[in-house]
């Protein structure tokens, strides 16, 4: 049955015009972006269809490369690129969002933009958002790529680009693909290393994020590991 044969008040962009898109799931909102169907299929199945493609996660799914994308029966190159410029412009205004204000102040917006960039990313990603003295971000920057289970991290490779940037601050972050978040021991080092050699330059390290799967990122600082 098409969308608009459905009783008016269960139809997405009606729900959405009478409710706030907040009080829609997120089949309802990829179905309102996909506009139309496939034959047999609704555009509520369709975006069902897309998210059980990537195991229900929206993550994975706006982290999913083009190709993977218009694999998807009923999606296609067009709507691939939809998507894929959709998810694109929700990073980048949160990313907006955190050079006009205080990144530290707002710790959500740093959580929600971390998870964008790597709660889905397959291997280990080291990053760090170095912030100038109103701790407003200068630049993200990914550091160091690894395996599965462990990316090799130097030091003075951190401090070089802190200096490069004229960071007065830093929030580091890495992923864990294992979707545990509960940091390791040789987090808890590296971690201690890095404050250490960043405060021999008068940069400091304000917190070290653990993203990991659709869990809240972890924070150091507020683990008092820092």
């Amino acid at each position: 049955m098409a969308i608009t044969d459905w009783p008016e008040n269960e139809r997405p962009r009606e729900r959405l015009f009478k409710q706030g898109a907040a009080a829609l799931s997120d089949a309802e909102l990829l179905a309102i972006f996909l506009r139309v169907g496939v034959r047999g299929k609704s555009a509520v199945d369709l975006a069902r269809d897309l998210l059980t493609h990537f195991d229900g996660q929206l993550g994975k799914l706006a982290e999913a490369p083009l190709a993977s994308l218009s694999k998807v029966p009923g999606i296609g190159s067009a709507k691939a690129a939809q998507l894929n410029a959709c998810f694109e412009l929700a990073k980048r205004a949160l990313s907006q969002e955190m050079l006009t204000r205080d990144a530290f102040a707002s710790p959500a917006t740093v959580r929600q933009w971390l998870k964008l960039q790597l709660a889905n990313r397959p291997h280990e990603v080291f990053m760090a958002l170095w912030l100038d003295a109103q701790n407003r971000l200068l630049d993200s920057e990914e550091l160091f790529q690894g395996t599965l289970t462990q990316a090799s991290v130097y030091p003075r490779e951190v401090v070089k680009s802190a200096l490069a940037h004229n960071a007065a601050a830093v929030i580091l972050a890495h992923n864990h693909p294992s979707g545990v978040s509960e940091p390791s021991r040789a987090d808890e080092l590296l971690t201690r290393t890095l404050k250490e050699a960043l405060a021999l330059v008068d940069v400091k390290l304000l917190d070290h994020f653990i993203v990991a799967g659709s869990s809240e990122p972890l924070s150091f600082a507020e683990r008092g590991l820092l």
